[in-house]
């Protein structure tokens, strides 16, 4: 979960402010956490805690206002009473899954679950919900070291995104998209083309687009597969409130 933070973290000043390169400070000043972060840490409690994932999201997301939230994730959290889905397919659900693969420890079936369940409190439209249990998926696989290419092949067989493309090809013209659809398997080949941790999130940034989702999600499945630098976790944990680091802290506790 703490490679989804950092990549949220060090994405955060490009969401709005591209860099279509590989070469940037990595945790800059203007660095700071944001909705991916505070939904992230949210499914992790609500995991550990046996809480409902509809009220966590909501009762986070009020707690830790203006942080980017979408327009349509940011009316939900107004309603005072009930938390409806909205049929979103947006990558919100993609971002904040990461939790539901590592508190899983390797039982794939309580993994998807979970982040089905974290999806569709919000979104349930069937690519919200697929996103979800893509980027799940592959984490647990990267967590077992199943070779990158079976990764993709299983993005691409069960899932069905279309994965016949490299970072180099679509980044002159890669847009900002806020769907699963053109977050998830974008965020799967930044991992693919990684050698480790860093150069994941290094890459994520380079695409463009909605910069700390895509990191987020690539760093997800990137610290299942290579592991964190020490001093990258500790630097991300500082930038967070107590509550939040106490509920990272238990995570892997």
């Amino acid at each position: 979960m703490i490679g989804a933070i950092i990549g949220d973290i060090v994405g955060s000043r490009f969401e709005f402010h591209n860099h279509r390169s590989t070469e940037f400070e990595f945790f800059h000043p203007d660095c700071d956490f944001t909705d991916d972060t505070v939904m992230t840490v949210a499914v992790a409690d609500a995991i550990m805690n046996g809480l409902p994932f509809g009220k966590t999201l909501h009762e986070y997301g009020r707690k830790y206002p203006n942080r980017g939230y979408g327009g349509r994730f940011g009316h939900w959290l107004l309603e005072e009473d009930g938390y409806k889905p909205y049929d979103s397919f947006g990558n919100g659900s993609a971002m904040r899954v990461s939790p539901c693969a590592y508190l899983a420890k390797g039982n794939r079936e309580q993994a998807l679950a979970w982040a089905a369940s974290s999806a569709i409190c919000t979104h349930n439209h069937p690519e919200g919900v697929k996103g979800a249990m893509a980027t799940a998926d592959c984490i647990l696989m990267a967590a077992e070291q199943k070779s990158k290419e079976e990764i993709r092949r299983r993005a691409e067989e069960l899932y069905g995104y279309d994965m016949h493309f490299t970072i180099d090809q679509i980044r002159p013209h890669f847009g900002f998209y806020e769907t699963c659809q053109k977050t998830v398997p974008q965020a799967i080949e930044c991992f693919l083309e990684s050698h480790d941790f860093e150069s994941a999130i290094r890459i994520a940034i380079s695409l463009g687009g909605d910069s700390d989702t895509i990191a987020n999600i690539t760093g997800g499945i990137a610290e299942a597969y290579y592991g964190v630098p020490e001093a990258m976790r500790s630097h991300a944990l500082q930038l967070l409130p107590e509550e939040m680091r106490q509920v990272v802290n238990a995570m892997y506790e």
